[in-house]
């Protein structure tokens, strides 16, 4: 009777761990996903980066003109 007991309960530990495992499985690269994104987007507005934009509309240099 103790070994049904005892076989009972780890059967019913395995399912909510297989449960456990699914949902981690799926939040934890929703979460890395999240966290690159993130990180681009501070990345691309905050830390001044020069993204070399489109020349249209520059003012050349000047030795250039002059040629």
């Amino acid at each position: 009777s103790l070994g049904q007991k005892r076989t009972k309960s780890s059967q019913g530990s395995k399912h909510s761990e297989a449960v456990a495992r699914q949902i981690h499985q799926k939040r934890a690269p929703a979460s890395g996903a999240t966290f690159c994104v993130a990180l681009w987007v501070y990345m691309a507005t905050q830390i001044g980066i020069e993204w070399n934009p489109s020349p249209v509309g520059r003012v050349a240099p000047e030795e250039w003109r002059e040629q």
